[in-house]
């Protein structure tokens, strides 16, 4: 068996990009220097890439530098060790299956993107997403479902004990919905022992997570080595603030995060709503209202009063009524809330870039974007100023159907030809809301058209025919 020697508890993340480094790493780190070292964290590469940065994770023995910046431009250096045990990619997982089944193994945290959950446009597991059924035939691990069901199957085996698999994404009620998306991945694997194994042995706590971590910049390695004095080549870079809500239901047990500012509730709900409808949703509208504007960097397009204020507009006028009804007043002061995020997009310092904040438009509208439209129009409310995001959508997406993006756009839920197909049809708009992968039920809707339409001519009149055509 693979226990630590010295008896600590273990979390196993999986998944070694930047967000998890600057993010779950971070706070664990500090509880390890605060003098409680009862756990540690183990990092997988369960995806083929990322081998430079993992071969030099390795070679540093799991250690990395964090530089974070303040709207201010304060720079802070920090080296980051809590990971202890760095994996590098390999398709059987043989090591993440074995620190699986250690009983030491308390927790298995994940940060996945939006399409990386392979759901389709009902929010329910998509069975015939080509990776799920590749899974379900056992022929590889490629999904986080897939992944998970291969380590409850050698806890099981391992007679291991209870086990929490924890997100770390922006999902929307991401512990509730991975565990109802487990079970129909196991449902159909056929395992019936499994799936009772796993009702009585693991939880799935819903979390919120933030903090925004841009690709490093170019001289960073340089940098450090001046800074720090020492050769880092996984260096990484974050904005100063960090948020964590976590619900505060765990299988066997959990480091105590709350002694390093981790928020733990019973309902993470109100934390993570004020999260991705304004912030998420917000960033999102800036790119691709910069890339419109040919800016390549989402501070330019927030220092533009035309652009900061259609996200002001749309969490002013949309979201904040959304969030505030008669009887659930949220935790959390959201026109404060709105001008933080605001004011941490418009840090130059961070250089976040249109390009990567743009990407998975086609996981993004449904996911941030449409539960608001979906509640405005059940009370019979304006969809005026939410409208303007995928009215943005949409014109980036004819951008990109010409060619005419300064970058490569990447994104994992939409099908290329079906992208084009919107594009290149006789109206373009009814075809874009006609799509049931965007808009669910509401597609098709002509209120929905409607408020687009007027949005694309409101948008003409605040970015230019330029930006537009």
């Amino acid at each position: 068996m693979t226990s630590p020697t010295d008896g600590r508890l273990r979390l196993l993340h999986l998944g070694l990009g930047s967000f998890h480094r600057a993010h779950q790493a971070v706070y664990m780190h500090h509880l390890m220097q605060s003098g409680d070292t009862r756990w540690q964290c183990a990092g997988a590469n369960v995806r083929p890439d990322m081998a430079d940065t993992i071969a030099a994770l390795q070679h540093q023995g799991g250690a990395y530098t964090l530089e974070t910046v303040s709207p201010h431009g304060e720079r802070k250096l920090e080296k980051i060790t809590s990971i202890t045990e760095v994996i590098a990619y390999e398709p059987s997982l043989a090591r993440v299956l074995e620190l699986g089944a250690d009983p030491a193994t308390r927790i298995v945290s994940f940060t996945v993107t939006e399409a990386g959950y392979a759901l389709d446009h009902q929010g329910e597991l998509d069975l015939k997403h080509p990776e799920v059924v590749s899974d379900l035939a056992g022929a590889t691990k490629a999904t986080i479902y897939g992944i998970a069901a291969a380590i409850l199957r050698a806890r099981r085996a391992a007679n291991a004990g209870a086990l929490t698999f924890m997100n770390c994404d922006n999902l929307r009620h991401n512990g509730d919905h991975f565990r109802k998306n487990l079970r129909a991945f196991v449902t159909a694997s056929g395992d019936a022992g499994l799936l009772a194994w796993m009702e009585a042995n693991t939880t799935c706590p819903n979390a919120m997570v933030d903090r925004i971590t841009p690709r490093p910049a170019a001289d960073m390695k340089a940098r450090v080595a001046k800074e720090a004095g020492w050769d880092d080549q996984a260096p990484l870079m974050a904005e100063s603030f960090i948020q964590w809500v976590i619900e505060d239901r765990f299988a066997a047990g959990r480091p105590e995060w709350e002694k390093v500012g981790v928020e733990m509730t019973g309902d993470v709900q109100p934390y993570e709503e004020a999260k991705i409808r304004i912030l998420n949703a917000s960033h999102s509208a800036i790119a691709w209202a910069g890339a419109l504007r040919g800016l390549t960097f989402i501070h330019e397009g927030t220092l533009e009063p035309s652009i900061r204020n259609i996200a002001a507009d749309y969490v002013t006028n949309d979201v904040i009524p959304c969030l505030t009804q008669p009887g659930e007043a949220s935790p959390v002061d959201l026109p404060t809330y709105r001008d933080v995020v605001l004011d941490r997009f418009s840090n130059p310092a961070i250089a976040d870039t249109n390009q990567r904040v743009a990407a998975d438009g086609f996981a993004k509208i449904p996911g941030f974007i449409l539960p608001t439209i979906r509640e405005r129009l059940a009370r019979g409310e304006s969809i005026a100023s939410v409208a303007r995001l995928p009215a943005l959508f949409l014109s980036f997406l004819q951008r990109w159907h010409l060619g005419r993006l300064p970058f490569q756009y990447q994104d994992q839920a939409m099908v290329p030809e079906r992208a084009h197909a919107i594009c290149e049809a006789i109206d373009p708009l009814a075809e874009f809301v006609a799509d049931a992968s965007l808009w669910g039920e509401l597609a098709g809707n002509p209120q929905l058209k409607d408020a687009i339409a007027a949005a694309r001519m409101d948008l003409h009149g605040i970015l230019g025919d330029a930006a537009m055509s």
